[in-house]
């Protein structure tokens, strides 16, 4: 989705990020909720925290995540279809507080929106 791009939730925040959403399924450490504003919280587009702690940002089971992440996702069609709403109505810019930039809930949720993760 070309309106669709990711961002550390710690990362300074630009006019061309459009519609900030947080998609981590517990607040990020040190953030206030009054510094994020209008940041929308979805948490039900994170990981079940029984997948989140399962994954554990090890990178050998990033293929298995992403698949079981997609499974998660397809049986939650509200949220996904919100997502993908906002991504026609401007830019969206999806916030998570993972340190690795490589392996995270952000960037298997992109690919997934997108269209680009085949299991």
């Amino acid at each position: 989705m070309a309106n669709l791009q990711i961002k550390r939730v710690y990362e300074v925040r630009s006019p061309a990020d459009g519609q900030c959403v947080l998609v981590d399924r517990i607040w990020p450490r040190g953030i206030s909720k009054a510094k994020l504003g209008d940041v929308i919280w979805l948490k039900d587009a994170a990981p079940s925290t029984e997948l989140r702690k399962w994954f554990d940002h090890r990178p050998e089971r990033w293929k298995q995540f992403r698949a079981r992440y997609a499974a998660e996702l397809d049986r939650n069609s509200n949220t996904v279809a919100q997502l993908r709403a906002m991504c026609i109505r401007g830019p969206v810019t999806l916030l998570y507080s993972a340190r690795d930039t490589e392996h995270n809930q952000a960037l298997a949720l992109a690919e997934y929106l997108g269209g680009g993760f085949v299991p």
